[in-house]
């Protein structure tokens, strides 16, 4: 069986953080595993308190599944601060885990900051370029690719910026821009490609961000290309949107389950 490690928040909701990311990998057949950087009180309204796990004990946790388990695949999402994210990419680079796929997770859905300003450096210059895929929305390539972006072409030039930070493929998510579809945009060095969905009008949209990277995660896990993992991975989270179980008052949690589990 196949194995993915997922270090990001906890979600006491259930709805994204590491409550997610396990779901997604268990719906692919994928056996999760964790290493919580951050424990936060939230649900579908939005983030009320969290705090920080030191550096030292997520990377025990890292060392600890990595001495046993293993890992086919590493997913990232909240990091908290730099000392984490600094801890996180040496444990990374000195252990040679594979298949890391970053999601820089900057803001929660409802507007709460869930990373120190500080670590914003921490992610370009040290997690980065030891990405195989990352993942991030349209604010936050804005943030990382030091661009505005209002269109299409925007979201080319700030994946071409962030790819020359080091990662292997960069994946801006175009949710956040105001059209019919939903297009995100995939650069590596060949060129950039689209990848189009339909639109759901939804409020249900609680951790979309981490379920997709988990999900592509989850792919790499079982030995598909980049690209590919990122078809199937939009696939898998369409249906989670669609099949949502319309849970709390705000932004609701999808439903990871909505398939039979594949590997």
């Amino acid at each position: 069986m196949r194995t993915a490690l997922t270090i990001a928040g906890s979600d006491s909701g259930g709805g994204a953080g590491i409550q997610a990311d396990l779901k997604t990998f268990a719906a692919h057949g994928v056996y999760g595993t964790s290493a919580i950087t951050a424990v936060t009180a939230q649900n579908t309204l939005g983030v009320t308190a969290w705090e920080a796990v030191s550096a030292d004990l997520v990377v025990a946790q890292i060392e600890a599944v990595a001495a046993d388990i293993g890992a086919d695949a590493v997913k990232t999402g909240m990091l908290a601060n730099a000392a984490i994210v600094a801890a996180v990419a040496s444990t990374i680079h000195r252990l040679a885990l594979p298949r890391l796929v970053v999601d820089p997770v900057m803001i929660a859905k409802g507007g709460d900051r869930l990373l120190d300003q500080s670590a914003v450096e921490a992610i370009r210059q040290q997690l980065l370029p030891l990405a195989q895929v990352v993942t991030p929305n349209v604010p936050e390539a804005e943030v990382l690719g030091n661009v505005t972006i209002t269109s299409l072409e925007d979201m080319r030039t700030a994946g071409r910026a962030i790819l020359s930070l080091g990662p292997r493929l960069v994946l801006v998510k175009g949710g956040h821009l105001q059209s019919e579809e939903s297009i995100d945009i995939a650069c590596t060095a060949d060129g950039c490609v689209e990848f189009r969905s339909a639109r759901v009008d939804t409020v249900h949209t609680h951790g979309t961000g981490c379920t997709l990277a988990a999900a592509i995660a989850a792919n790499l896990a079982n030995g598909l290309d980049d690209r590919e993992a990122i078809g199937r991975a939009k696939a898998y989270l369409d249906g989670a949107i669609r099949h949502a179980p319309r849970i709390g008052g705000g932004h609701g949690p999808l439903e990871h389950f909505w398939r039979t589990p594949s590997r």
